[in-house]
């Protein structure tokens, strides 16, 4: 609970001391004047946190972090106060929750599929299973469909945490990877060597990759090594920072291993929970504002960064061939059944999904107007080129 400083009186703007009151007893005891004590008042102390983001300085990801953190702080009027570091700084991007659980932070922003070693079931509230929806239709699951309820009963019950959290920024679809030569076939993905995170891992392992968990500063250092074959991270505005393009050349675009994904900002749940209330609606609102301002920025930034991986670093786009995505639907099906037979909440997770994409998906197909037909009536093809496999 945020304290108020002990009351001071008040003297010419500054908080009297011992001598300044008896000054001013002296002089109106001479003057025959009576002293009237001015009204005591009470400050808020600042309530300082400590974040730590699950990506380098630099990288939009952080970028789009700072940017809840600098909301959270405007609306806080100085009565909290949020520092953000980038990934490393106390823990690894792995380590986020164990910290924050710990003590040593106070918040962090990840996704949530970093820490599903804990629990499956953790990566379907990050990384949840191709159904056809969009990062914005998996965080409408998430207000709107039960999910946010499911989120705290995992965190808080079953997994027993001292952890709050919120899902914010609904992210696009992710590349298959970055390759040193182009896959044409499903067969080619066994014995490859890839790095994923989440219940992607999974999906992979499925079509006999094998693969490496890996938070984002280790990735490219990992394939320039040659320890991995081949890596996919998130999107063109943080795959070119980390540098990708220069250990591959070639980027495989569309996959459904990550169709749909959101950020996850987590506090510790004891430390949120003394704060007042309209500190605690103040970083719920700005989790809220700042996933839809992170959309609106993505959309300006990832084209941009893609052309200049093709025209500044001769990267080469490919898409992904139809062949490699039904496979991954098959597989995405053996995986969710394997685990919702071992796990029932896993199972309870998944039905609740399903129903909210059955509604709020089938809604779309049948009353949203074909985007590509309009796009290649105005536009034709898109400026970024693709090559064909």
């Amino acid at each position: 609970m945020i304290e108020a400083n002990k009351s001071k009186q008040v003297l010419g703007g500054k908080a009297a001391n011992r001598r300044d009151f008896l000054k001013v007893g002296a002089a109106s005891a001479v003057g025959g004047a009576a002293v009237i004590g001015a009204p005591h008042v009470a400050r808020a102390q600042t309530v300082s946190w400590t974040m730590q983001s699950g990506w380098p300085s630099g990288d939009i990801f952080h970028e789009f972090a700072q940017d809840f953190v600098d909301k959270v702080n405007a609306m806080a009027g100085g009565r909290l106060e949020i520092t953000l570091l980038p990934a490393g700084s106390v823990v690894g991007a792995l380590e986020l929750q164990d910290a924050i659980v710990g003590g040593s932070l106070q918040g962090a922003h990840g996704v949530s599929a970093y820490w599903y070693g804990k629990s499956k079931a953790a990566s379907l509230f990050g990384t949840p299973p191709a159904f056809g929806w969009n990062g914005n239709q998996f965080l409408g699951w998430m207000k709107y469909g039960g999910g946010q309820e499911l989120y705290d009963e995992l965190v808080q019950e079953i997994l027993g945490l001292d952890l709050v959290g919120y899902l914010t920024g609904p992210m696009p679809t992710q590349a298959l990877g970055w390759f040193r030569s182009p896959i044409t076939r499903a067969e080619e993905l066994e014995g490859l060597r890839y790095r994923t995170v989440g219940l992607a891992a999974d999906l992979m392992e499925e079509l006999g990759s094998a693969v490496t968990i890996l938070g984002g500063p280790d990735i490219v250092p990992a394939l320039d090594r040659g320890v991995i074959d081949a890596a996919e991270f998130n999107n063109p505005s943080s795959d070119k920072h980390l540098g990708f393009q220069d250990v591959a050349d070639y980027w495989m675009l569309q996959s459904y291993h990550q169709d749909c994904e959101a950020f996850e900002l987590s506090f510790n749940r004891t430390q949120f929970n003394e704060l007042d209330e309209d500190l605690q609606a103040i970083i719920t609102n700005a989790a809220e504002a700042a996933s839809t301002d992170m959309s609106w920025k993505a959309m300006s930034r990832y084209p941009q960064d893609q052309m200049a991986l093709v025209e500044d670093h001769g990267v080469t786009l490919h898409i992904t061939p139809d062949e490699i995505l039904d496979a991954q639907l098959d597989a995405w099906e053996r995986v969710i059944e394997r685990n919702s037979d071992e796990d029932e909440f896993f199972g309870r997770v998944i039905d609740s999904q399903r129903n909210w994409v059955r509604d709020v998906v089938g809604f779309d197909m049948i009353n949203e107007a074909p985007k590509a037909r309009a796009y290649e009536h105005f536009f034709g093809e898109p400026a970024i080129p693709v090559e064909p496999l």
